[in-house]
């Protein structure tokens, strides 16, 4: 009987009419597609999938629309969040990453295998985009940041060694740096960029007026990707390769607490309850991590997980929610 229970919203749907449902988008990069999980139960409720190798995903400025890019498959597709229904898959060229500006009205898409940089204008009432330009940065641009008045946009170029800011009005390169060997990571924090240069241990702290690094925080080897939670709380970086989580003081940029998390981690997405899930690139897991204990569960998933969102949404039933991958 308990397992008829557990089976009975996959059998109905994502969940019953009006009831309050938490789920996870996680991408698989090396068993292309996207899982839909009951955060609850970790149970499959959809496989979205895709032609080659996703990587990254991003909601709309309005948050409701799911851009996930197939960087092998050369599409983004477009997902309904509140549902998981695929609505339309573009083509676009190589789209790695790919992230909006913070006024709603750009996609900046990088093209990691291509060596480029696309600026899109979204038009966010038929969820289409133009694209306005293309510059070419370096080898393997990879992460993507903004200045808070959209006016610029900084990316990580990975075998450069470098990051790049691109003036969005010109849509030109303005400046390059160098700031460590195989930079990922990068996001906008109070007036700085904070950097994870995942081919060494640090964080570097750059100056984007300066344009000089001013201080690098060692935070495990493989340092990858920064995440600020909600309501200004720590600075979570994911170390891949020393399989670690750092909290850095939102204010000072002091270590608070290291946490032990096996398997690789990479991505992070926090839920309602500031907890962490996170993607473990290299055990085919994603696991939830509570800042305050700091225990961590897994949950299996596809091969080489990456990108990752946990959603809240009143879901209405559907009947075809196990729809084969």
């Amino acid at each position: 009987m308990r397992s008829y229970l557990l089976a009975l919203p996959l059998l109905l749907g994502w969940s019953i009419q009006g009831a309050k449902a938490e789920v996870l988008f996680v991408v698989n990069s090396m068993d292309p597609g996207i899982q839909v999980l009951d955060a609850a139960t970790r149970t499959e409720l959809r496989q979205i999938p895709v032609l080659r190798e996703p990587h990254h995903l991003v909601l709309s400025p309005a948050r409701d629309v799911l851009l996930v890019g197939d960087s092998g498959g050369n599409e983004i597709l477009f997902i309904d969040p509140a549902t998981g229904e695929l609505r339309k898959r573009e083509r676009i060229a190589n789209p790695y990453n790919l992230e909006f500006s913070p006024d709603g009205k750009m996609l900046v898409v990088t093209g990691l295998r291509r060596d480029q940089v696309d600026i899109y204008a979204w038009e966010a009432g038929t969820a289409s985009l133009n694209l306005l330009g293309r510059v070419k940065p370096g080898d393997m641009p990879s992460h993507i940041a903004y200045r808070p008045d959209s006016k610029m946009a900084y990316v990580t170029v990975q075998g450069s060694r470098a990051i790049a800011a691109i003036d969005l009005e010109t849509r030109q390169i303005a400046w390059t740096m160098q700031v460590g060997r195989e930079p990922a990571g990068i996001i906008w924090h109070n007036g700085k960029l904070l950097v994870g240069v995942m081919g060494s241990d640090f964080v570097a702290v750059v100056d984007p007026e300066g344009r000089r690094v001013e201080r690098q925080i060692k935070v495990g080897r493989g340092a990858h990707a920064l995440f600020q939670s909600p309501g200004g709380g720590p600075v979570y970086v994911t170390s891949r390769v020393d399989s670690r989580i750092t909290a850095l003081d939102p204010v000072t940029l002091d270590i608070m607490r290291v946490y032990d998390v096996p398997g690789g981690p990479d991505c992070i997405s926090f839920d309602e309850r500031g907890r962490l899930w996170t993607t473990l690139r290299w055990t085919r897991q994603i696991g939830l991590l509570d800042p305050e204990t700091g225990e961590v569960s897994t949950s299996p998933v596809g091969r080489s997980p990456h990108g990752i969102l946990f959603q809240t949404r009143n879901l209405a039933p559907r009947a075809d929610a196990t729809a084969a991958r």
